[in-house]
């Protein structure tokens, strides 16, 4: 999406909005006086029986006087990111509802407060105006082709902003893809095309390789598809100023099944978007990539189906991880650990400074927390409250769960070294997370984010669309954290 930003730092009046058919007007407090349009607002609240700080929780739209519409809300400065977010893609819906090509962002109150808020709004508008892939022949193709700011002119054009909505956007548009459309076949030659575009070094390691190098848990999931398309996918982001190196990992089940133990049609529907691990991973990549930032980054990319077949594994079968340990297979619907597993002893084999890993992964943490944060555990404390701060900072909130050891002892195995999982359910989440760390050689510190919230009927905080690309934006600022 290309988008020309036009930047006024005088307050907006009604003189010089008066050409502009779609305005957001955000004002930063109760006070009545800056507001353009006064008139039409005050008289809207008057027919709808609505008091001015309504406006705090329900933006009001208006009609305009050149045919025009505007969406008026308060975003006080004491609203956390995520509540701020949410309330600006309430009052942003309704415009772009109409498909506009042009939208105008008015902000009010004082310096500080309209900096944040044009910011915040500019993002809301930006990400939520992304076109994504659709089959429907009536569907609108109008884009948003320029944004205006009246109240504040930054010193900048919001390339970082740009560059998170760049990356979310990847993410929603893989992740949404039917299946027939992103085979692993399909998906690596997409990944190859992204990476000639962006001067990434690119490398594979198909079922032969994988194979010959010992990946049995990796292999194990992937056998049982035809064709053999599997590959865990290496993406490298290098730039000469380079100072850390970073690994993403992500889970890229192109659909899931649940193999021979079989998922029920109504957990089966939606299965294609079990890949979203590591749409978020390609997509933060992308906006590392656009923000230039001097980090090595290594995108390991575990791509593979998980189907029923004579050749899939099933319950009781033993295999051999890259790492030499023994797995006993518990059950087949567990297939996203396995496929982690072997892609995380690859990652951590190059010894970055860090590992983050995205994944679909339990239904226990969706139990846990529904779908409106999504959960994460590490093997560093520290790093856990860290991330949790930066997801309320960047309005994708996590929550840290336990990640002690005495779990280790449900996974306990006669006959192999570990478990895959338990078939008693309970605390799976973190199981599936004690599982996965049995993989990552020379301690490198790691993150694992199960990702409970990348689907929400109706959106979740800034982005309206039901898959939000939730990840990218929590990853790239824990890059840019690192990078600092």
């Amino acid at each position: 999406m290309s988008l020309k930003l036009s930047q006024h730092a005088p307050i907006g009046s009604e003189q010089s909005l008066s050409l502009e058919k779609h305005i957001l007007i955000v004002l930063g407090d109760e006070t009545q006086n800056d507001c353009p349009f006064l008139q039409i607002v005050t008289s809207k609240l008057a027919r709808t029986a609505g008091e001015w700080k309504d406006l705090q929780k329900t933006p009001l739209q208006i009609e305009l006087m050149n045919g025009g519409i505007a969406s008026v809300v308060i975003v006080l400065p004491t609203l956390t990111v995520f509540q701020k977010q949410a309330l600006l893609a309430k009052a942003v819906k309704p415009l772009l509802d109409e498909s506009p090509a042009n939208i105008a962002i008015a902000v009010y109150g004082d310096e500080v407060v309209r900096e944040a808020n044009a910011c915040a709004s500019y993002y809301v508008v930006t990400v939520n105006a992304v076109q994504l892939p659709t089959r429907k022949k009536d569907q609108k193709n109008n884009m948003l082709t320029e944004v205006a700011i009246y109240g504040y002119q930054a010193k900048h054009a919001y390339g970082r902003v740009n560059a998170r909505v760049a990356g979310n956007a990847l993410c929603r548009s893989l992740t949404i893809l039917p299946p027939n459309e992103l085979t692993p076949a399909l998906y690596r030659k997409k990944l190859l095309d992204l990476a000639n575009t962006h001067g990434w070094q690119y490398e594979e390691f198909d079922m032969v390789a994988l194979k010959k190098i010992g990946a049995g848990a990796f292999v194990a999931v992937a056998q049982g598809s035809d064709p053999l398309d599997a590959a865990i996918v290496h993406i490298t982001y290098a730039p000469n100023d380079a100072k850390q190196h970073i690994a993403l990992v992500g889970k890229g089940i192109c659909f899931d099944t649940g193999g021979h133990n079989l998922k029920p049609a109504k957990y089966m529907q939606g299965m294609h978007e079990d890949m979203n691990g590591s749409a978020v991973a390609v997509g933060t990549l992308l906006a590392a990539t656009q923000q230039a930032l001097p980090i090595k980054i290594d995108c390991w990319l575990a791509i593979a189906q998980n189907h029923i077949s004579p050749l899939a594994y099933k319950q009781n079968d033993v295999v051999i991880a890259l790492n030499g340990m023994s797995i006993e297979v518990v059950h087949t619907d567990a297939e996203g650990r396995m496929v982690l597993a072997d892609t995380l002893t690859l990652a951590s084999r190059a010894k970055p400074e860090l590992i983050i890993d995205f994944a679909t992964l339990t239904g226990s943490m969706m139990t846990a927390l529904g779908d409106r944060m999504s959960g994460i555990m590490s093997n560093r404390p520290a790093l856990a409250c860290k991330t949790v701060g930066v997801g309320d900072a960047v309005g994708e909130r996590v929550v840290a769960f336990p990640f002690d050891e005495d779990y280790d002892v449900d996974l306990d195995s006669d006959i192999a070294d570990i478990k895959q999982c338990t078939l008693e359910g309970g605390a799976d989440h973190i199981h599936a997370a004690r599982f996965l760390s049995k993989f990552i050689e020379h301690d490198v510190p790691w993150v694992h984010i199960d990702l409970s919230s990348y689907n929400r009927k109706g959106g979740l905080g800034a982005v309206l669309s039901d898959i939000n690309g939730f990840g990218v934006g929590l990853s790239l600022e824990l890059l840019k954290r690192f990078a600092d």
